[in-house]
């Protein structure tokens, strides 16, 4: 492990190593500890949006109709942070507690988010963010032409808890915890023991109805949840593509919309189907009690999986999600990240996935 003390060697200009953008930060990029793996992955993309604002390019945000149909916006990072990312009033706070959410839910712990973007002024949260920094293509579209491509994403049960927060703060009254039972209907009263798989099954379709009705009423009130920049590379998988980084934001419906896309299967219950039910389950609590327990919720309802992750879907199955212009040619190229890694910090990093290994291996980039 670094040295707290340990620095980059100075640069002849006098640059210290960071990030684009981000002059406030809970991590000091001074040091090599703030380059490791798990920062990198959500510091790098931050920085990301904050250079693509400098350009004024906005994300690519993945939302849903009233038909519950995929559709895309675009989301200026100054709407996705909530603050300005350039501004002197913006702080980077990473692996944070979001005090919005802790509102809806108990837990033995509370859960950390990626991202916090807080306003330096008033000290208020603007924006809670998971951050997926994703391979463009996966293995199962790599063969594929670009127009095809996908990541695989995978959604770890916190982010589940994040959308339901996202949902009950829209419904934060007596009145529209009433209205949120009237949607959800009768189905929490009719299930006695939600541990109990054999009782939960038989209601699964009317669960889903009820979430996809959820959607529908909060069609014009979605919120961006998860924040997923795109690395691509060549053909080979060997290369950065030329035009190789671009940033894709869920909001919390479309999430949804992605649990509800799964291969088929003969087992009783997917991941997938899991996570549908682990939301409506925290949702109906909510109307009920005014938060949910999301630590009981996860363990009890585990129907025989693991509970650290929620699920995964491939990248043929999030095509359909991603596809766009962006997506077959990203707006940031590969000549652009010594604008977004700077002072050397590229030396700092420390590889244990594809995208930092490769920065490292072509120290071309920096030159």
């Amino acid at each position: 492990m670094a040295k707290k003390n340990k620095q980059t060697v100075q640069l002849i200009n006098g640059v210290d190593p960071g990030l684009f953008g981000q002059k406030y930060s809970s991590r000091d990029y001074r040091f090599e500890e703030s380059w490791g793996k798990n920062q990198f992955n959500s510091s790098f993309p931050a920085s990301l949006v904050a250079y693509m604002s400098s350009k004024d390019l906005s994300p690519v945000f993945i939302c849903t109709n009233k038909n519950n149909e995929i559709v895309h916006k675009y989301i200026k990072p100054t709407v996705l942070f909530g603050i300005d990312p350039l501004s002197e009033d913006a702080y980077y706070d990473y692996e944070a507690g979001y005090y919005p959410f802790e509102q809806f839910y108990t837990a033995s712990r509370k859960e950390k988010i990626d991202l916090v973007m807080i306003n330096r002024s008033t000290q208020s949260p603007t924006c809670g963010l998971e951050v997926k920094l994703t391979t463009l293509p996966d293995n199962t579209t790599k063969d594929l032409p670009d127009a095809e491509y996908g990541s695989e994403i995978v959604v770890r049960s916190p982010t589940i808890l994040f959308v339901a927060c996202s949902i009950c703060a829209c419904y934060d009254s007596q009145r529209g915890r009433n209205k949120l039972h009237d949607i959800l209907n009768t189905i929490g009263e009719e299930i006695k023991d939600w541990g109990e798989l054999r009782q939960v099954i038989p209601f699964y379709d009317k669960i889903k109805d009820a979430i996809l009705n959820v959607s529908i009423d909060l069609v014009n009130k979605q919120k961006p949840i998860i924040m997923q920049p795109i690395w691509k590379t060549d053909k080979r998988l060997t290369d950065l593509d030329e035009n190789c980084l671009d940033v894709f934001v869920w909001s919390n419906l479309a999430v949804i919309q992605m649990a509800l896309r799964e291969k088929t299967s003969d087992a009783d219950i997917s991941r997938n189907q899991r996570t549908i039910i682990w939301l409506y389950k925290m949702l109906w609590d909510f109307t009920q009690y005014g938060r949910f327990n999301y630590t009981d919720i996860v363990n009890s309802l585990s129907y025989k999986y693991k509970t650290d992750k929620a699920f995964a879907i491939s990248g043929k199955l999030t095509n359909p999600f991603l596809k766009c212009t962006e997506l077959v040619k990203p707006r940031i190229t590969k000549y652009e990240i010594k604008n977004i890694i700077l002072g050397d910090g590229q030396k700092l990093l420390r590889p244990e996935r594809r995208f930092d290994a490769y920065l490292v291996s072509h120290p071309e980039l920096f030159v």
